[in-house]
This record gives structure tokens, C-alpha cells and sequence, in this order.
């Protein structure tokens, strides 16, 4: 099955990925199945199927929201592996735009 407009190596330099030819062609091969597989599943009447965000039934995911005491400062920073001034020291993460 050809699937025209899906340009695998195209794909790969967008995510910046290096493929070599054979995988390029594996790819492909894979992708050109799931689309099938799609295509199939596509076929059938699924007008009166309710979507489903989880495949099995979930029950009790999420405690109420509701108020409570907050946990005390020195309790959360009990485990904390650097601390100043009552607050988690953490590592720089992001550079000035200066």
C-alpha cells in the first residue's frame, strides 16, 4: 500500500533524526501499516460508540478539591537537598536574554 504525501525522510529532518536508506524504507513500511490498520478501523459504524478518554472504567481518579491545611515549611523542606532562607534552592535552568 502507497500512501502519497507522507515523505518519511522529510519527517526525520524535522525531528532532526538521522536515518540511514534501510530504515527510512522500514519506516515507511511501518507507517504505511498503521495507516492501513486506520483505514480499516475507519470502515466500521462507530456513530453511537461514546468517546472514551481511558480504556478501562476509572473509578474515584480524583479526590474533591477541597481546602486543607497547607503542609508546614519546615515538613516540606524536610528532604529538600539544598535550602535558603526558608525556600527550595534549586540550579539555574535558564539563561538571561540579556
Amino acid at each position: 500500500m502507497s500512501t502519497p504525501g507522507i515523505n518519511v525522510a522529510y519527517i526525520a529532518r524535522l525531528a532532526e533524526l538521522e536515518l540511514t536508506p534501510e530504515e527510512t524504507e522500514r519506516f515507511s513500511r511501518d507507517l504505511n501499516q498503521v495507516l492501513a490498520h486506520v483505514a480499516e478501523l475507519d470502515k466500521w459504524d462507530t456513530a453511537d460508540v461514546q468517546p472514551m478518554y481511558h480504556p478501562l472504567p476509572v473509578f474515584d481518579a480524583v479526590r474533591p478539591d477541597e481546602p486543607a491545611p497547607s503542609l508546614p515549611r519546615e515538613a516540606a523542606l524536610a528532604n529538600a537537598p539544598q535550602q535558603q532562607e526558608g525556600m527550595f534552592r534549586v540550579p539555574k535552568v535558564v539563561e538571561s536574554a540579556h
